[in-house]
């Protein structure tokens, strides 16, 4: 009769099942699992407290002393391959052995250190081929001639991944050999971005046949291809989200570059109101001092005139002077006195402009009543040709 088949074990079983074997030192794996089942899983009470705390010093002791050893011996006799100085070298210098051992058709290998093609595969979210390549197998060479190099295991890899390979006799596929613990070659392991970090979901150890290898490669793809499609779907989002978030930040610094914009318009309006404002200001003050000025300096030539003549005095002279605003001033002058005794008393009145001259009528002539050029010291009335009774016109220039 035929053997029952064997049920699969939960985790906790698994787990007990190999800390039984780690305990006892028991190879076969089998009687492990049928002691275990003829006591119903209970461990402890099959092994005891009382034996493992016996055995733990001695395995303690073990282990520490062969640990030790282990360390020795890598300084002892280090491993040449364990120093990794020219990775990219090592790349090529494999894929030129490739080429001449297997010919140029074959996948194309990525020419970049292991990190560099984790770091493309990641950001590419494409799966990563690995390749451990065992100078020495016995099965290399068939897989490399019948497997690796078969025309739709190529189109497969040069379509649907990247694909990393590198000699374990070179530093860096030594490198990578110790970070993935292969067991035997040919060696393949597909590795690729799950759950945000590079996740090796399939490993392929021993020869295989092309069909098989393309069946495996595509099983392990399809397996885990939600994975990818859930991470462009998360990396799309979070672009989106960052452009979304870099457009609100542009149209932020916008709006503030426009609030400052704004802001420093009203400050240079204001500050241009006030600029205005203080030289209107400043303007009314100057014209308020050059009209208290103005006034001084009438009052002061006023207090200065000579005494009118009187109207008998035969030496006596009467002009009327007719203003810009058409009203009439009469006064009496002397004949020996100057005309810039006439253009004092007119700048000493109210009603009289800033700026005048005197025009006579007959002959029609401007009078040179303050010093020029011409006439640095102004004549007297008699040298001007003035009569006892003459009508003087005032002539206003305050605009010109």
């Amino acid at each position: 009769m035929a053997a029952p088949e064997e049920r699969e074990l939960s985790a906790e079983q698994t787990e007990k099942l190999l800390q039984f074997q780690d305990l006892t030192g028991i190879e076969s794996m089998d009687q492990c699992r049928h002691t275990l089942e003829q006591h119903n899983w209970n461990i402890e009470g099959l092994l005891g407290w009382g034996y493992y705390l016996i055995m733990l010093p001695f395995r303690f002791t073990y282990y520490t002393l062969l640990d030790i050893f282990r360390f020795a011996l890598r300084f002892i006799r280090p491993d040449p391959r364990s120093r990794v100085t020219d990775p990219v070298g090592d790349i090529v210098s494999f894929i030129h052995m490739f080429e001449e051992k297997y010919g140029r058709i074959h996948p194309v290998f990525y020419q970049g250190t292991y990190s560099q093609a984790l770091n493309d595969a990641k950001r590419e979210l494409r799966f990563l081929l690995v390749y451990l390549h065992g100078d020495d197998h016995q099965d290399t060479d068939q897989f490399c001639r019948n497997t690796l190099c078969a025309p739709e295991v190529i189109a497969l890899i040069n379509t649907r991944m990247l694909f990393w390979a590198c000699s374990t006799n070179k530093p860096e596929g030594y490198r990578v050999s110790q970070a993935l613990r292969e067991n035997t070659y040919p060696f393949l392991a597909m590795i690729m971005l799950k759950d945000r970090r590079m996740t090796v979901v399939g490993r392929l150890e021993g020869l295989i046949q092309p069909d098989d290898l393309i069946n495996q490669l595509t099983f392990i793809m399809d397996a885990n291809q939600t994975y990818l499609v859930s991470e462009r779907l998360e990396r799309e989002e979070r672009n989106q989200t960052q452009v979304l978030r870099q457009q609100q930040d542009e149209a932020y610094l916008a709006s503030l570059r426009a609030d400052q914009e704004k802001e420093r318009k009203k400050k240079e309006e204001r500050e241009k109101k006030r600029r205005k404002e203080e030289e209107v200001q400043q303007q009314k003050l100057a014209e308020e001092r050059r009209k208290r000025t103005l006034q001084e300096e009438k009052e002061r030539r006023s207090e200065c005139l000579p005494p009118e003549p009187h109207p008998d005095d035969p030496e006596s002279v009467k002009i009327i002077f007719k203003m810009p605003n058409d009203s009439r001033v009469e006064r009496r002058f002397h004949f020996t006195q100057s005309l810039t005794v006439i253009h004092d008393f007119l700048f000493s009145l109210k009603e009289s402009p800033e700026k005048f001259q005197i025009e006579a009528n007959f002959p029609r002539r401007v009078l040179p009543c303050l010093p020029t050029e011409e006439w640095p010291n102004p004549p007297t009335l008699q040298e001007a040709g003035l009569s006892h009774t003459e009508v003087l016109f005032v002539q206003d220039l305050t605009d010109d």
